[in-house]
Parts: C-alpha cells; sequence; structure tokens
C-alpha cells in the first residue's frame, strides 16, 4: 500500500493558494474542510476551548476526516476569543462554519461581523434545512433531509421499508461536497470582482440535486414502478447484489447487452428460453431467482476470479479491511497509509498539481500557541489569552 509522507514542507495542490478558517462541527463541514485541504488549501480549524484534552495526546487523532489541518482552540463566547477568531479572517479567503442559523451572528462572528473585516471572504454555512424557511431553525440529521427531499424513499428492496444509504447521500455528497464546490466556485468569482459573498449550502437542496438524473428518467416513464423495482433499485437482476456459496456477495451491473452476454458466457447462465425480453419487468422476478441460485453455488471469490478482466461487469463485495488491498485499487493508490493510519486518499487526481494529505488530523488546540504567534502574538500575549479562557 502506498505510504505518504506525513512531514510535507508546504501545501501541495491546485488549492494551495487558499486559505480558509473552519469552525468545527460534525460531519459534512469537516467533510469540505478536507477536501479543500486535500487539494492543498491551508486550513485552520477553530476548536472549541473546552474541547481540549487535560493530558497531552500522544499520537495523531484518529478521526481521518479532520485531516489536513491545525487546530486552534478558541472559547467563541469570550470577547477575546471572538476577536481571535476575527483576526484570523482578516487574511483568509474562505470561512466554513455548521452551526444552526443565527448562532455566528449572536457569537459576532456572522456574515457581517466577518465580512466587515474582509469585504472579499466567502462565508460558507452548512445546515441541513437551510438558513430560510419554516424548518430553519430545528434540529435534524441526514436521515430526516434525505427523507424530506424523496431521495431516501428510493433506497430498498421491494415490498421491504426504506433503508437508509448511512450518511452519504445528505451530510456528505449532498452537504460537505456541494459546500466544498460552492467555496471553489465563489472564490473564483471573489478573485474577480474582489467582493465575497455567503454561500447557503443545505442538504435538502444537495440531496434533491443528487437525484436529478432519477427525476430526468421519471420525466421519461423509466422509473415509474414502485421502489425495488425499477433499473437501477433491485429491481433489474443484472443490477443486483447476490449471496455467493460461502456466505458472501457479489455485485452485478451488466445493464448494457453485450457486457450482460459477456456475464452469461462467463458464469454459464442458461436462459429461460419462454422469458420475454431481459428488459421487460415482469420477467424479472423469475430471473433474480435463477440468477440467485446460479450464484450459491460458487464462492465470492471464485466467481470474482471466473469474471477476471472482463467486461461482465461483476465485482465482489468487499468489506472495509479487504478493499484497501484490491490489486485496481492497490495499483492506483485509492487508500494510501498517513500517520500510521490506512485511510482513503485525495480524489479527485491532477496531471500537474497533485493533491496529498498535507498532515494528519489534530487534537484540539494542537497549534494554538503557533498560530497566535503567526497573527503577531508574542509569548505574553499568548499567556494572557491562556489565563482569560480565551483560548487553549
Amino acid at each position: 500500500m502506498p505510504h505518504v509522507h506525513d512531514d510535507v514542507t508546504g501545501p501541495s495542490g491546485p488549492l494551495a493558494s487558499l486559505r480558509v478558517i473552519e469552525l468545527a462541527g460534525i460531519g459534512p463541514g469537516p467533510f469540505a474542510a478536507m477536501m479543500l485541504a486535500d487539494m492543498g488549501a491551508t486550513v485552520i480549524r477553530v476548536d472549541r476551548a473546552e474541547h481540549v484534552r487535560g493530558d497531552k495526546p500522544t499520537g495523531p487523532h484518529p478521526d481521518v476526516l479532520n485531516r489536513g489541518r491545525r487546530s486552534i482552540a478558541v472559547d467563541l463566547k469570550a470577547p477575546e476569543g471572538r476577536d481571535t477568531v476575527l483576526a484570523l479572517v482578516d487574511g483568509a479567503d474562505v470561512l466554513i462554519e455548521g452551526f444552526r442559523p443565527g448562532v455566528t451572528e449572536r457569537l459576532g462572528v456572522g456574515p457581517q461581523d466577518c465580512l466587515a473585516r474582509n469585504p472579499g471572504l466567502v462565508y460558507g454555512r452548512m445546515t441541513g434545512w437551510g438558513q430560510t424557511g419554516p424548518l430553519a431553525d430545528l434540529a435534524g440529521h441526514d436521515i430526516n433531509y434525505i427523507a424530506l427531499t424523496g431521495a431516501l424513499h428510493a433506497f430498498g428492496r421491494a415490498g421491504e421499508p426504506p433503508v437508509p444509504p448511512m450518511n452519504l447521500v445528505g451530510d456528505f455528497g449532498g452537504g460537505g461536497m456541494m459546500l466544498a464546490f460552492g467555496v471553489v466556485s465563489a472564490v473564483l468569482e471573489s478573485r474577480c470582482s474582489g467582493v465575497g459573498q455567503v454561500i447557503d449550502a443545505a442538504m435538502v437542496d444537495g440531496a434533491s440535486v443528487l437525484t436529478t438524473a432519477l427525476h430526468g428518467l421519471r420525466n421519461r416513464g423509466m422509473w415509474a414502478a414502485p421502489r425495488g423495482e425499477n433499473l437501477l433499485d433491485t429491481g433489474a437482476p443484472f443490477y443486483e447484489v447476490y449471496e455467493c456459496a460461502d456466505g458472501k456477495y457479489v455485485a452485478v451491473g451488466a445493464i448494457e447487452p453485450s457486457f450482460y452476454a459477456e456475464l452469461v458466457r462467463l458464469t454459464g447462465f442458461q436462459e429461460d428460453p419462454d422469458a420475454p425480453d431481459r428488459m421487460c419487468r415482469e420477467g424479472w422476478a423469475m430471473a433474480k431467482k435463477r440468477w440467485a441460485a446460479l450464484f450459491r453455488t460458487r464462492t465470492r471469490d471464485e466467481w470474482a476470479g471466473l469474471a477476471g478482466e472482463s467486461n461482465a461487469c461483476l465485482a465482489p463485495v468487499l468489506d472495509w479491511d479487504e478493499a484497501p488491498g484490491h490489486p485496481h485499487l492497490a495499483a492506483r493508490g485509492t487508500y494510501v497509509e498517513h500517520a500510521g493510519v490506512v485511510q482513503p486518499a485525495p480524489s479527485p487526481r491532477f496531471s500537474r498539481t497533485p493533491g496529498a494529505i498535507q498532515r494528519p488530523a489534530p487534537h484540539a488546540g494542537e497549534h494554538t500557541d503557533e498560530i497566535l504567534a503567526e497573527l503577531g502574538f508574542d509569548a505574553s500575549g499568548t499567556a494572557a489569552l491562556r489565563r482569560s479562557g480565551a483560548v487553549r
């Protein structure tokens, strides 16, 4: 497995000129900050002062979602803490926050406060419901956001309740990734106009955008059946997960006729001569039973070996421990080892300005003194802030 050097001397990647302040949160906000850091942005994470451990931690923080940035621990409720964050804003291109609407305003680090200090700042706001609307001030989680958009309705098998796809659709795809895209878009505009703006990144909006292609299929009458009975939701026998003889699984995605023919040839599947056309839903249930019986005759790895490097569109379903060692992922360096921890590598890839894991995840407040020194605080000034409890 590729090993990434832990002591990077300077930012590497297409966003190396970007300076980002991240007000610490959970889930999608940190994911957006990680994506920016992976692409070379200098990211300072503002952790809560109360999250600093009493003992001195050893080794990197285990949460790789926080990789690539330094941490300063601040009490935002203290005037000196607020002023410290505003001083960071002075030299930043971007600020990211994931509080409920109105929280940063009450703390004195809202959009108006920050843009008054730095008119070119991009202020990224990450919430589930958005900054406006009847639900804006209410609590929620990924499962709630994707439920409201219709996305959750589509996940699951026929005749069974919807199955949450973990928190990949709302938090990370519709949330953090959309925020990162919004940040880069707004920075490009700001560097032309010299004027910053506020990004309202809502998971309900982002999750809805992720379903655009499915809406297109529905509009064309190609996604009209109930959940679990359509082309891509386990309805079709050639787009399904099957159990093998050893209790493990293979995933089949042979939609196109030539790929399906290759799958049939390699597996020895016996077509039912009386079955309707394979794209006809009426024959799918019986075909799935025949495929299921066939796949139970060999182990997962036997089927994967049989398919080999063919166009049969058959892949083994690997677990978390198996995936990094798969020959294809290993050859691409899809997983890397950094600071002694195996984790997904930065993505996407660039031919001239490749991204990289800049540094391991920090402990809260690990770089407080270092960051304050960069802001111009001498030892006595830093000590005074610490004594006041504004930073830790």
